[in-house]
């Protein structure tokens, strides 16, 4: 990914509460480390301003999309225990993986207070991610049958 953010309205980690994220991500068990502007990012995987990911913690700045953290949050819960513990910058394993990360990051933007849903959509599609039915709406209303049927068959939130 590039840096957008100065090009694109996107809503960064600095726009909400960082006590609501990092109360979101610890009902998953996951910890949230807020980094120092201009510091590395440890464990972005596209650099920074993108969240790092290493085991059960995410590592984010001000100016991470909030989207880039849900997204790495994500790759960590889709993962069991084991594999999660192992972790360091890449988690995706699969195709099938990645597209629950996608669907789960939505679901989990809906209970975050100051982003939802339809926030975290708009902003996907301006960063530039990208789906065949042409946004990420489009997929996750009409595309996005058997993400949500890997997350519903590991008990993971689809709603």
């Amino acid at each position: 990914m590039t840096d957008t953010t100065t090009a694109v309205d996107i809503t960064c980690v600095g726009d909400i509460a960082f006590a609501d994220a990092q109360r979101l991500l610890a009902t998953h068990g996951l910890q949230l480390h807020h980094v120092a502007a201009g510091e590395p990012i440890p464990g972005s995987y596209w650099g920074e301003p993108e969240a790092g990911i290493i085991a059960s913690n995410v590592y984010v700045r001000d100016d991470t999309p909030v989207h880039s953290m849900l997204h790495e949050a994500c790759h960590l819960i889709v993962l069991p225990p084991e594999r999660r513990a192992q972790v360091h910058t890449d988690a995706t394993d699969s195709v099938a993986e990645e597209d629950a990360t996608c669907y789960l990051q939505i679901v989990l933007a809906g209970q975050l207070p100051g982003v939802g849903t339809a926030r975290l959509m708009a902003d996907m599609d301006a960063w530039g991610y990208t789906y065949r039915l042409g946004s990420t709406k489009a997929w996750f209303e009409e595309d996005a049958e058997d993400a949500k049927a890997w997350l519903v068959e590991r008990g993971l939130p689809v709603a």
